[in-house]
């Protein structure tokens, strides 16, 4: 199993040896701060397993980007937060809660820099194509992150706008952890695009369970703010798969819920939630979770290395599609 492999303990070990300087402290304290919560570090464990599955043995030449990877993860993190104006992270308060939104920006874009230092630190031979997938990866984020945003403004989004959407705000940076270690274990062409195509294919998925577990997660457990995306009037497979389906009446009831400030927080997340209820929109994203795991899977089937290498991205892959938080 995955949880007991060693991809985990070398992600731990490397980020408790990671060092930034102590001062000036309101710069570097909140990046030890978003880098000490409790997060499942998937990602850096992506880029390991990545060059794990083609036969790569010196694991330690790829934590460099692993710790990239990671970086990179929690400076995207730190300024969504902001945006979004969210109050917890990994159930503790965002960066710019705990200090303020000016030191919560520029501790991210520090968090940035540091990323391609390490980065420097890759295999030679690597290194350029390890810059020209970092920065393809970095833009289509910033590009999520936009459309995200811009869709905010829209009354309805469509199924394949949002896919897309959390395509590249999400799950090019699980497929570019993998693609990452791929290239540092000289892996060919043909199996670097298919580990690639497993990771984004993978993180559509994650993102669709997140957008359920945002609804109907155990707010004991799901480290964010149970059902915030209705408060927020967010676009998510919830939201979207709703606005498809609403007909008659109900579609006037909806906007009457967003643009109601006079009910309770709670009336609206009930009202919003019976009528997901109605039209049945949480097995009909869960449907479409699945029809992109099942892609997933299919790309790692054809990735040509032995079946039991690929084992602990299997195990990986169904405990995320398994999660409850």
């Amino acid at each position: 199993m995955v949880q007991n492999s060693v991809f985990p303990t070398l992600v731990h070990q490397a980020l408790e040896q990671a060092h930034f300087p102590s001062q000036p402290a309101s710069l570097y304290d909140p990046i030890r701060y978003i880098l000490s919560l409790s997060g499942k570090r998937i990602r850096p464990m992506l880029v390991l397993m990545g060059a794990d599955l083609f036969g790569y043995t010196e694991l330690q030449h790829a934590i460099p980007a692993s710790l990239a990877i990671e970086y990179f993860h929690n400076f995207s993190l730190i300024h969504d937060d902001i945006m979004d104006k969210a109050p917890l992270r990994r159930g503790k308060n965002t960066v710019h809660q705990q200090w303020n939104a000016n030191i919560a920006i520029l501790s991210g874009d520090a968090l940035l820099v540091k990323a391609y230092e390490e980065l420097a630190k890759c295999p030679v031979s690597a290194v350029p194509y390890l810059l020209k997938t970092f920065n393809q990866v970095a833009i289509e984020v910033c590009e999520g992150q936009q459309l995200d945003m811009d869709y905010e403004s829209l009354n309805c989004v469509s199924q394949d706008a949002y896919v897309e959407m959390i395509r590249q705000k999400t799950s090019v940076l699980l497929g570019g952890a993998l693609k990452m270690g791929a290239i540092i274990a000289g892996a060919n062409e043909e199996d670097t695009q298919l580990i690639y195509n497993f990771g984004v294919h993978l993180g559509v998925a994650f993102q669709l369970q997140d957008d359920i577990l945002d609804v109907y997660g155990d707010p004991d457990t799901f480290g964010k703010q149970v059902a915030g995306d209705i408060l927020a009037d967010k676009k998510t497979i919830l939201n979207v798969l709703l606005q498809q389906h609403l007909a008659g009446d109900d579609r006037q009831l909806y906007q009457s819920l967003v643009n109601n400030t006079s009910i309770t927080p709670q009336e609206k997340i009930d009202a919003v939630k019976n009528l997901y209820t109605k039209y049945d929109v949480k097995s009909l994203a869960s449907d479409l979770k699945t029809q992109f795991t099942e892609l997933a899977f299919h790309d790692l089937h054809q990735i040509k290395v032995p079946e039991i290498k690929k084992e602990e991205l299997l195990s990986l892959a169904r405990s995320l599609m398994d999660r409850s938080y």
